[in-house]
């Protein structure tokens, strides 16, 4: 089902870009998270701290007005935080990956310069523990397949198509699913993302 419903996610962001009159805008993006939990259960985690991986997408830019935009992503996304962290050597890490999709609301403030902001759906495609001594998967039942968030943000598109953002993602989702034997009381936790991207439109 999470796959059917991403591929059609993606189907229609395509055929809306090759069927698009020349004012929309496909575009590809990629750049660096700082993820962590938030929430009452966050503090129950010992040694957490931000954990720094990647995101990667696509996007598609719907003009309204002159001024206001529409914005759907389809982007992967690196998440979690660092169990450990050690001084020149790999951290610890808490994985957990998503495909998220957010939709936002743009509006462009002065030439090249806008803010965003808007709602997100993601969906967990991995979850792991990895470490200097390899990797460990976790099992997936533990945990909500489905992230609700709300992102907002602020970028710089520049004349050619180049442009840079800088997002703050909350979620509103429990991360630990509630049916898995699982004291969500002491682990109520949620995702929180910074993250900076680099991207190019295809006008």
């Amino acid at each position: 089902m999470k796959k059917l419903f991403i591929a059609a996610i993606v189907f229609v962001i395509g055929s809306s870009a090759m069927m698009a009159q020349s004012s929309l805008a496909f575009g590809v993006k990629g750049g660096v998270n700082f993820s962590n939990f938030t929430g009452d259960g966050s503090d129950g985690f010992d040694d957490d701290s931000a954990r720094t991986s990647f995101n990667l997408g696509a996007v598609l830019e719907i003009p309204v007005t002159e001024k206001f935009a529409v914005q759907p992503e389809v982007v992967y996304s690196g998440q979690g935080f660092d169990l450990v962290q050690r001084d020149n050597e790999q951290d610890t890490e808490f994985q957990l990956n998503y495909i998220n999709v957010p939709v936002l609301a743009k509006l462009y403030l002065v030439q090249g310069l806008y803010v965003e902001a808007g709602p997100q759906i993601g969906f967990l495609v991995d979850s792991k523990i990895d470490g200097p001594n390899g990797s460990i998967d976790i099992d997936e039942d533990n945990f909500n397949d489905i992230d609700f968030a709300g992102a907002v943000g602020v970028g710089y598109k520049f004349d050619g198509g180049l442009f840079l953002n800088a997002r703050y993602t909350q979620g509103f989702s429990d991360v630990y699913d509630n049916g898995n034997n699982v004291d969500t009381g002491v682990l109520d936790a949620k995702n929180g993302v910074f993250s900076a991207s680099l991207g190019f439109s295809f006008n």
